[in-house]
């Protein structure tokens, strides 16, 4: 059986997800959980501490599943298209969840008064594993001699730009990860390097 502060986590990520922060109620989650309303604050005392708790662990098990990943890799190059294929499939694995990273990503205005600065913490961890992807590339050869942190956010927001536009919308534009990925590489890396 699921622990109900789990099902309540879940719940929220799918209600965050398709309704916001502002059209999301601690009944709804509760509702959709299958638990008491006061179980829900018991757990996350307010509906921002679970908007933050829904998405933070989303971002943590999306790190954990980039660092697997991108550590089987031979070389900066290789890793750093895993890391964006495997971000992208993130996406699309989570599907009626993953909407709620975008809304409480420091990327998002949808609930302005959240703690900007904590949000931007949770988040930094992803560039953060970019960077060290193209430290590495930078050492091995693969990746071009390129200026680390900026670079790292350029990618992330070329990745950014590609979710927000699946999700957020109307456009359907076919093949449209897959080119971001190849985007990236091809700004990134050393030639020989990056024909995967």
């Amino acid at each position: 059986m699921i622990p109900k502060k789990d099902c309540i986590l879940k719940a929220a990520q799918e209600l965050f997800a398709r309704y916001g922060y502002a059209g999301t109620t601690m009944k709804m989650v509760a509702e959709s959980a299958g638990v008491a309303s006061g179980l829900v604050f018991h757990y996350f005392d307010s509906k921002e501490n679970l908007f933050m708790a829904a998405g933070s662990e989303l971002v943590d098990t999306m790190i954990f599943e980039l660092r697997e990943r991108t550590a089987k890799t031979q070389n900066g190059c290789e890793a750093l298209g895993t890391f964006v294929k495997a971000y992208l499939d993130f996406t699309l694995a989570n599907e009626s969840t993953f909407p709620t990273i975008i809304r409480c990503s420091p990327f998002s205005d949808d609930n302005p008064d959240l703690d900007r600065q904590k949000i931007a913490a949770k988040f930094r961890g992803l560039t953060d594993l970019i960077e060290e992807i193209l430290q590495r590339g930078i050492r091995d050869g693969s990746i071009l001699d390129l200026p680390v942190t900026q670079t790292a956010f350029m990618v992330y927001a070329n990745i950014v730009g590609a979710v927000r536009t699946r999700f957020l919308t109307p456009y359907n534009i076919p093949g449209l990860f897959e080119e971001a990925r190849e985007f990236v590489l091809r700004s990134v890396c050393v030639r020989s390097s990056c024909e995967s």
